[in-house]
């Protein structure tokens, strides 16, 4: 699996790396500033990891009650840390 370094390096290519988990590309996704297909794929995974990145979502939209409602199922609170840093968080976590 690739390291944090190499995942944020990955974002300023064309194309999603070959074989990176749903999750990571939904974070991807949402890296090059295409917050739709970053929500396209994850709402279709039904885990606690995919709760997570789906909360961050729409946090970042701004739908507080939906972001809420996400974390809840990701067995988290909705944090006070900055959209760049739970993203960072995150990303870690799933590498």
């Amino acid at each position: 699996m690739m390291q944090y370094h190499e995942f944020k390096e990955s974002v300023k290519a064309a194309l999603v790396p070959e074989k990176l988990p749903l999750h990571l590309q939904s974070l991807w996704y949402d890296a090059k500033g295409d917050w739709t297909k970053a929500h396209e794929i994850v709402q279709g995974i039904e885990d606690k990891d995919a709760a997570w990145v789906h909360a961050y979502l729409h946090r970042k939209e701004g739908d507080m009650g939906n972001a809420d409602y996400w974390y809840a199922r990701a067995g988290k609170s909705r944090p006070e840390e900055r959209l760049t840093t739970e993203w960072e968080t995150i990303v870690k976590a799933l590498l």
